[in-house]
């Protein structure tokens, strides 16, 4: 169902004419996001990155899909081919059935080469996040220590949990850093260059 309504509303972008289609990251996964991205590329919007309407920091963000000069010449000729994509039918170039955003072998390529790009787009909007997240715990544990005093057991209790999530930050900025250069790599050397960071 969501599904059908994030299409209807890229259709009804088609058309108007709208320069841009914004469209959020409502999948299960971010894999499945770039299968749907895949699809819009059918419908005539190719995808460009974060979208100015996306809050920093957002788990859902927006994401947006410039329209491309043959939009509407790329549209029919989907609608043709797929009538029945708004209705649960099959969707191009997805497996029919079942899960409708699984690519068949020949998007393959295609949706990796969008995987990698939003995952990319999306790492660059969550550097400082967690780091504001610190901060903010920092300052939230002042709250119960100004009650219970500056003891050395309350100071050893709450450093103590500031560290662990301090350390669970720095890993998962490690393992988001080394996501981030597997895919910049992988669109480099399929020739894709990236914007600068948008946000």
């Amino acid at each position: 169902m969501l599904l059908q309504t994030q299409l209807k509303a890229l259709l009804q972008d088609g058309a108007r004419g709208a320069e841009r289609h914004d469209a959020r990251h409502l999948q299960r996964s971010w894999r499945r996001f770039a299968a749907f991205a895949y699809v819009v590329e059918q419908y005539g919007y190719r995808y460009e990155g974060l979208s100015p309407l996306s809050p920093k920091g957002s788990p859902n963000p927006y994401f947006a899909f410039r329209r491309m000069p043959d939009a509407a010449e790329r549209a029919a000729r989907t609608a043709a081919q797929y009538p029945n994509a708004l209705d649960g039918g099959p969707l191009p170039g997805m497996r029919p059935g079942g899960h409708r955003l699984r690519p068949l072998p020949e998007a393959e390529r295609d949706v990796d080469l969008l995987h990698a790009r939003i995952m990319v787009d999306y790492s660059r909007s969550h550097r400082r996040r967690g780091l504001i997240a610190l901060v903010v715990l920092a300052l939230a544990l002042l709250i119960p220590l100004s009650r219970t005093g500056f003891s050395a057991t309350a100071l050893l209790v709450c450093g103590g949990g500031w560290l662990f999530f301090a350390v669970l930050w720095a890993l998962g900025l490690f393992i988001a850093r080394r996501r981030q250069r597997r895919y910049g790599e992988m669109l480099r050397a399929a020739g894709v260059d990236r914007p600068q960071d948008q946000h």
